[in-house]
């Protein structure tokens, strides 16, 4: 079997409900729906993590987060961890990469110039962490000088908490797109396989779109749902949650959220939405260069985002130790002509790390034995029966980010087809949902008797899955 080619798409803070083929129908994503249309669009696939680097680090090794040792945003992947990439390249895969890694510490004050990399296999890496002026080496911020152009952005007409950011030509978005039709372009008669990720920083904060791309909101802003929040729900739920109402990351100059009116919050909506079309137009101008080259049929597409955004939703805003399905749930589209279902959605559980397997599968090599993802392969090309891959889904957050009030946050969490359990370890605090009859996640059941029973359950399967994440290297090669 020939090798495909494999493009693999991801944003980066984006939820499930901001594309037309997972329900939307006041936003315009033609191109990513399409794709949906000629592949297969898995309804329920969840991160590892709902933080940047340790979501990152699991699926691009097909670890767990614990597993990797990569818990944390401000963490450095260990050098003896084995990215798909760096698999794939020793099997004779070009790899390329435009926009973020953040697989190691990515702050000015501790990577001065770039980002630390490990052996991952980018051959050819064309690195922007953030569209923002502070990284010398940021390749987007050259890109702009070379076209005369300077990166500002400036206050929105609509909300304070909203700016307009460049014209969509000028974008980093754009400039992602790019650099990868460059590189397909460049293979094009290669005769190599290829692998190429495109690692847009959109639609993560601040939310910047193009004034343009706003204005298609502007007079249709009262249509913006405001987020899913029940006034004084958060008294039964964490402390953490209590200290990110009042900011992100408990910061009051950030998203305070008992500060913010009605207008802000549908500003902010409006804004996230513009900025997910922008991708969109980008990635149809990717599709096409495809298309172009002749590489379309022989190309596996990746359509997916790191973790998602809570955008209001139970009176808070970005991300932090929070597990609701905007914060864990996220896109999973894939697509191959010929090889890959049509035009099918698979309501089967799957986790992020199952992807790493799942393209060497694709490729026809033997998965790494220090990988604990399943692959997804038999259930995209129709060799297993049936739908369920997952009885389970498992989510992790040890300090992973900012510490509220102080106090790192160590939680996990467990979900299945109708319920969701989160432990907040050292606190005796936790979550428990009933998903058929509170979809919402509003009401929890963590104290309520009459979940005891299956309260118990869950607990035990999240003992389960924890177990789960023991590294399994090194390999065992005999009896005793």
């Amino acid at each position: 079997m020939k090798q495909p080619n494999i493009l693999w798409i991801c944003t980066d803070q984006q939820r499930t409900d901001t594309l037309g083929c997972y329900g939307n129908k006041d936003i315009s994503t033609p191109n990513i729906d399409g794709l949906a249309e000629k592949g297969v669009r898995m309804e329920n696939a969840f991160c590892q993590s709902p933080v940047c680097t340790p979501s990152r680090a699991s699926f691009l090794t097909g670890r767990y987060p614990r597993t990797t040792r990569c818990r944390q945003n401000g963490q450095n992947i260990p050098e003896d961890e084995k990215l798909v990439t760096r698999l794939l390249a020793d099997a004779g895969y070009v790899c390329g990469l435009a926009g973020k890694l953040h697989l190691s510490a990515c702050h000015p004050s501790a990577a001065p110039v770039t980002e630390r990399r490990i052996d991952d296999g980018y051959v050819r890496f064309h690195w922007s962490h953030d569209p923002f002026p502070q990284w010398p080496m940021n390749e987007y911020q050259a890109w702009l000088k070379a076209k005369g152009r300077k990166y500002r952005t400036v206050p929105s007409d609509e909300s304070a908490y909203v700016h307009y950011g460049m014209d969509a030509e000028d974008h980093q978005t754009a400039w992602c797109a790019d650099k990868t039709i460059e590189f397909i372009k460049t293979m094009q008669d290669s005769g190599r396989p290829w692998l190429f990720s495109l690692n847009l920083f959109d639609p993560h904060h601040p939310f910047d779109p193009p004034k343009e791309a706003m204005k298609r909101y502007v007079n249709r802003l009262e249509d913006m749902p405001l987020p899913n929040y029940r006034e004084g729900e958060l008294a039964e739920k964490s402390y953490f949650q209590q200290y990110d109402h009042k900011g992100a990351y408990g910061n009051p100059r950030e998203y305070p959220y008992a500060e913010m009116k009605a207008e802000d919050h549908r500003a902010i909506r409006a804004a996230y939405r513009a900025m997910v079309e922008l991708i969109d137009e980008q990635v149809g101008r990717i599709l096409e260069a495809l298309e172009q080259t002749g590489q379309a049929e022989d190309t596996l597409v990746i359509f997916m985002s790191d973790h998602g955004e809570l955008l209001g939703d139970h009176g808070m805003y970005l991300k932090g130790p929070h597990f609701y399905e905007p914060s864990v749930k996220v896109p999973l589209i894939v697509s191959m002509p010929g090889l890959v279902r049509e035009n099918v959605r698979v309501p089967a559980l799957a986790e992020l790390v199952d992807l790493a397997p799942t393209l060497m599968e694709a490729a026809g090599l033997p998965v790494y034995p220090g990988m604990q993802g399943r692959s997804l392969w038999p259930l995209l090309t129709g060799r297993q029966d049936g739908e369920e891959h997952r009885k389970s889904v498992y989510c992790e957050y040890y300090n992973a980010n900012f510490k509220q009030g102080g106090i790192g946050a160590f939680a996990t969490m467990v979900r299945t087809e109708t319920h969701k359990l989160v432990k907040y370890h050292r606190r005796g605090e936790g979550e428990l949902y009933d998903l058929i009859r509170d979809p919402q996640e509003t009401v929890n059941r963590w104290k309520d008797p009459a979940y005891r029973e299956t309260k118990t359950e869950l607990l035990d399967l999240l003992c389960d899955r924890m177990a789960e994440t023991v590294d399994p290297l090194p390999e065992r090669i005999a009896p005793w």
